[in-house]
């Protein structure tokens, strides 16, 4: 059996924290998972996490996570239940139990999912994901990078809906066919991904990035207690870079194809005053432009942070007159290979931009660029 830790409640109250900020807007807010996972602790079950290194080549591992809209999540609460409904599925149709699980992202509430499933089925959960954060599709994963197959899929929802997809022609496909399915379902779907065995994980997995979340959740609530400035703390913690501190002067949202999609402004203040923002996203965080110019795009990682706590504002919940700290984080390395951009760059979502990292020199960021997707 590999070695493992056992998690305790500090370590999923730092970890919620931490993945939030790694959710760039999406993967739904972890709070309510967060409370699932106070009430199985206390009801005696344990939550293990395992590195990716303790995993047999042969050992199966299982990929999951919730499916839809982040504003969806506010209204039908996560049930621990209905995660592991999923996995049993799909060990149902395998034949065999998973040796572990794991989350399709870190990002948000996505970075609970496994966890819940693993308290009510005792199985480990690996330290990583697919994404080291949270993208809208499941195609801009890293196990899509490395064309490992993406079937069979299982579905389950809240009335006891279930759905087997065992062919898919790619990754898009599969998507599409998942996506309708919950959007029929109200845009709200627990799910398990194509199985993986313990050598593709190590392969093509994003490693480590539980242990991320919970140590950048760590860097927030220890500036909190000791009143430092917490933004600096993420940013120090995460190898981060400012954007842009103000206020949100406008957000447009709207719900299409099972998606929320929308646009963000700022208006910067203090140091920053005078300037202006522009986040457009889909779910996520996915381009940025300060007075005009675009000065960051995925695959890197653009956060907004409430600039008195520190902590993350998702796309769901930004409203008129926050104040909010626009950074940005590097991406896994995995993303900037060239096969990593074509499923996670710029032009994965539409928008006819080459990649620029927000992290060269500030005279190679400032390309006016123009809009995005129309």
């Amino acid at each position: 059996m590999p070695r493992e830790r056992k998690l305790s409640l500090e370590d999923f109250e730092h970890l919620a924290v931490g993945a939030w900020i790694l959710g760039t807007g999406g993967g739904g807010d972890p709070h309510h998972g967060l409370l699932n996972i106070r009430r199985l602790l206390a009801e005696g079950r344990t939550a293990r996490l395992v590195d990716a290194m303790e995993l047999g080549d042969e050992d199966l591992v299982g990929v999951c996570g919730q499916m839809g809209a982040p504003l969806v999540s506010q209204e039908r609460i996560t049930d621990p239940a209905m995660i592991a409904g999923a996995v049993e599925r799909m060990e149902r149709y395998l034949g065999r139990p998973f040796a572990a699980l794991m989350t399709v992202e870190i990002g948000g509430g996505n970075a609970l999912q496994p966890f819940l499933a693993g308290a009510v089925l005792d199985r480990p959960v690996v330290d990583g994901d697919t994404m080291g954060r949270a993208f809208p599709a499941v195609q801009h994963s890293s196990f899509s990078v490395g064309d490992l197959p993406i079937t069979p899929c299982s579905m389950l929802d809240i009335r006891g809906n279930e759905l087997l997809l065992v062919e898919a022609e790619d990754w898009v496909w599969a998507e599409r066919i998942t996506r309708r399915v919950c959007m029929e379902w109200g845009s709200r779907a627990f799910n398990v991904k194509g199985p993986r065995t313990g050598r593709e994980v190590r392969d093509w997995a994003i490693l480590g990035t539980v242990s991320r979340a919970i140590e950048l959740g760590v860097a927030v609530r220890s500036a909190q207690s000791s009143h430092e400035d917490p933004v600096q703390a993420v940013l120090a913690a995460g190898e981060g870079k400012a954007l842009l501190r103000g206020k949100v002067v406008d957000v447009r949202r709207r719900m299409s194809g099972g998606y929320l999609w929308g646009k963000a402004e700022l208006e910067g203040l203090d140091a920053d005053a005078g300037g202006n923002m522009s986040i457009e996203f889909q779910n996520e965080f996915l381009v940025a432009w300060r007075d005009g110019y675009r000065i960051a795009s995925v695959p890197e990682l653009i956060c907004l942070l409430d600039s008195e706590s520190g902590e993350a504002v998702g796309s769901e919940t930004l409203r008129y007159g926050q104040r909010v700290t626009a950074i940005v984080l590097p991406a896994p390395s995995v993303y900037l290979s060239e096969r990593g951009l074509e499923c996670a760059g710029p032009k994965a979502f539409g928008y006819d931009l080459a990649f620029e990292t927000a992290f060269a020199d500030a005279a190679a960021l400032h390309t006016a660029d123009g809009a995005g997707p129309q």
